[in-house]
């Protein structure tokens, strides 16, 4: 099918930043495509802003709301750069006959090398450990080793089996909750399988690797915190909205926790006064799981691959709605 007629809006801004064959293929398959102008994720008014007239959209984590969806006077797919669809109103999109998409599995391990790297710049007080010798210091700094320790994983999934794949080198205990579980996976992969509560409980340190859904909305509240044991740490590589960050850093002042550290926040960007941002036990990064090379040329590929089949009248192999 000739789909030079066809106009996509493409607003992740490392799409073809590792592959330019990425942005050559989708510019000579469709007559024109409309790139991200502001360097970042978009909000549902600049989402409104740039939809009239376009067929196909490659979308990153843009609020893609009823409101921003009201403009879509041609659109036929949002093919969504990464896993979660929590930012795009796939009610408002079935009912504009809209087909959504995304990229199961193309960041997973970008995201779960993330994680480990949490993990251990904890366990080893990096943060402190950079600053210091940076100032001329030399500090003894006593670390922590994973080694005979216990790494909770919530949620088993293409994440959370990777971070788990990769642990099994440490010699530490690894205990996992999915709602889902895969029984074989942690067969092979000396994963003790638990209760959320149970993971909770025995964590020295825990990773979180659910998807956002109403039941997992500020799942990590007070009553959660309170569960942990004292001294551990929690690491979020999943979504920002998991977390009640007002319970959070109760937890931090009152020492319960040992550290976290956050790759995502409910407010993206924080707000610079965000007590988090500045706590001495909390290391922070921007968003950066899926920003490695490998992870957005898959996502990249794949997201195109299904927005050009739906243009063409074709099945996307990664269909949510």
């Amino acid at each position: 099918m000739n789909l030079k007629n066809y106009r996509v809006l493409v607003t992740p801004t490392s799409f073809g930043k590792h592959d330019p064959r990425l942005k050559a293929e989708l510019e000579n398959r469709v007559g024109e495509v409309i790139y991200n102008p502001y360097g970042r994720p978009l909000s549902s008014k600049e989402v409104a802003s740039l939809l009239q007239g376009v067929d196909g959209y490659i979308a990153g984590l843009d609020t893609i709301d009823r409101e921003a969806l009201a403009s879509a006077d041609r659109l036929k797919v949002i093919a969504r750069y990464g896993v979660g669809v929590d930012r795009v109103d796939l009610q408002a999109a079935h009912e504009k006959n809209i087909i959504v998409t995304n990229t199961p599995g193309a960041n997973a391990a970008s995201v779960a090398e993330l994680a480990l790297a949490l993990i251990l710049a904890l366990a080893r007080q990096m943060l402190d450990a950079f600053t210091a010798t940076r100032l001329g210091r030399w500090p003894r700094l006593s670390g922590i080793s994973l080694q005979g320790r216990t790494i909770g994983i919530l949620g088993l999934g293409a994440v959370g089996k990777q971070l788990a794949r990769r642990l099994s080198g440490f010699d530490c205990s690894i205990i996992a909750f999915d709602p889902i579980p895969d029984l074989s996976f942690a067969d092979e992969n000396s994963v003790i399988l638990a209760e959320r509560d149970e993971v909770v409980q025995q964590s020295d340190f825990l990773s979180l690797h659910l998807p956002l859904v109403p039941d997992t909305y500020h799942i990590v509240n007070e009553e959660f915190l309170g569960k942990m044991k004292p001294g551990s740490y929690l690491i979020n590589t999943a979504r920002g909205e998991l977390i009640d960050e007002d319970s959070l850093l109760k937890a931090l002042h009152t020492g319960h926790l040992g550290g976290v550290a956050l790759d995502v926040f409910s407010q993206e960007p924080p707000d610079p006064n965000q007590p988090l941002l500045r706590h001495p036990h909390v290391i922070v990064t921007p968003h950066i799981g899926a920003q490695t090379d490998a992870a957005t040329n898959s996502m990249g590929w794949q997201a195109m691959q299904d927005c050009l089949a739906v243009l063409m009248g074709g099945t996307p192999k990664f269909r949510v709605v």
